[in-house]
């Protein structure tokens, strides 16, 4: 069926959207539960695959499957939260409950010239009530997850104060930054119409390049300490890297990750005119100055590699076909009615609507995602390789892995679903390393 009979046929007046919501909804959390599936009877293997024999030890690996099993279980109840939410939302027409509710907030709102009572005002009101109600539902999942899961395991150093500080904080930058954008993306559709896809995509990359911008510069030192790296043999190393490579070492940072979780990491945040390293002190109390300079070669191929902006440029395309999709859904008088909208048809309304259509296409898109995501990690492996940190590099993946206790091995339709990045038996593969007791017969 093309998509010019498919919009016909939505239009027509016995068309039932409530049983097409609820159909896509119950048929995407099976898909993903069947994924889930695959991946725990992976999880439960006792022994590590045969590249990895050698590197990693079976006790370290049992860890790591528990780790898995304890995630994994826990994902999939909050995935059946999440279905019996949307169900709720689907047949009580909460999102009607919720566009009233938030209309009588904004009448009781004097303080509001006159001019803004419109359908933005709106819009924006709703958007505000309705994340400060899904944060407050993810409040306890978020808790369970950070202190029971993570500190069954070690990993979580925060306290119940600094965890709630945190939570605070992010629910007031989600507004803070969530309600203008909310404000100037809706003033576009109620502007153009069916002809906003364009000017809506435009305007939504403009958004998230100032995004990459403030967000590493503003938004995370106030959840992380930033400091210099110190002068010794780690910051004369990753001088000489980024010296080497041409790469603008000014913005060179640390930050005390140690202090919400062992988790270790590093990352590369930057756009030409805001390029910034950050490594976790995690990173560096549990590694050596070379396999730090190994990590740092690999976040430095993909600036090399151009790979943000090809991102940019990848969502982007995505992007706009998205908004061209909910088009042809968000000005369909018979979606609103359904779902309680028999005087007003927002916008806002409609695109949480067409969420649910769009998500099996979503799931689609996810697998082209994912390889396009890992074909930039193994091209930054690479780049690393090239310049001479092949050894190094291989040292830095297997510790981060036991260190954080990171899944090693996957079910092929699961990892290609889910995982951004190549699991750790395939890097190696692709950087040719040989297990130890190959290596030992070979002597």
């Amino acid at each position: 069926m093309s998509l010019a009979n498919f919009t016909s046929l939505i239009r027509e007046a016995n068309f039932s959207w409530t049983d097409l919501l609820t159909g896509l909804t119950i048929g995407e959390f099976t898909f993903t539960s069947y994924l889930d599936y695959r991946q725990y009877n992976v999880l439960n293997k006792k022994t590590p695959p045969e590249s990895l024999k050698g590197a990693i030890d079976d006790e370290t690996f049992e860890k790591s499957q528990l780790y898995g099993r304890e995630k994994l279980k826990f994902a999939s109840f909050n995935k059946l939260f999440g279905l019996l939410q949307s169900l709720a939302t689907i047949k009580y027409n909460l999102y009607a409950k919720f566009w009233n509710f938030s209309g009588n907030l904004l009448a009781k709102s004097h303080f509001l010239p006159s001019s803004w009572n419109g359908i933005i005002t709106h819009s924006v009101y709703f958007f505000a009530l309705y994340t400060l109600f899904g944060t407050l539902i993810s409040l306890p999942f978020s808790y369970y997850n950070t202190f029971k899961i993570e500190g069954k395991f070690g990993f979580n150093k925060h306290t119940l104060k600094s965890w709630s500080l945190d939570k605070v904080k992010e629910i007031l930058i989600s507004l803070v930054i969530g309600l203008p954008i909310v404000a100037i993306f809706f003033k576009i559709v109620d502007y153009y119409g069916e002809s906003f896809p364009l000017y809506g995509g435009a305007v939504t990359i403009i958004i998230q390049l100032i995004l990459q911008t403030i967000v590493p510069n503003f938004i995370t030192p106030l959840f992380f300490k930033y400091s210099k790296v110190e002068e010794g043999e780690l910051r004369t190393k990753l001088e000489n890297l980024a010296s080497e490579i041409g790469f603008p070492l000014n913005n060179l940072y640390v930050i005390d990750g140690s202090s919400k979780s062992s988790h270790s990491n590093a990352f590369f945040s930057g756009l030409p005119w805001s390029k910034q390293i950050v490594l976790f002190d995690t990173l560096i109390n549990h590694s050596t100055p070379d396999e730090i300079t190994a990590v740092l070669a690999h976040e430095l191929g993909h600036w090399k590699m151009n790979h943000i902006a090809k991102a940019l440029a990848f969502n982007s395309i995505q992007l706009v076909f998205l908004f061209y999709l909910s088009a042809k859904f968000l000005y369909n008088d018979s979606l609103y009615r359904e779902f309680g909208f028999s005087t007003v048809q927002p916008p806002i309304v409609g695109f949480c609507l067409f969420s649910y259509i769009f998500e099996p296409i979503n799931c689609a898109l996810t697998f082209g995602d994912r390889i396009f995501s890992r074909h930039n990690e193994y091209e930054a492996d690479k780049f690393a390789n090239d310049h001479g940190y092949k050894d190094s590099l291989i040292d830095a993946l297997i510790k981060l892995d036991i260190q954080n206790l990171i899944t090693i091995d996957a079910d092929w339709l699961y990892s290609s679903y889910h995982h951004s990045h190549p699991i750790l038996p395939e890097r190696l593969s692709a950087l040719g390393y040989l297990p130890k007791q190959i290596l030992g017969k070979d002597k």
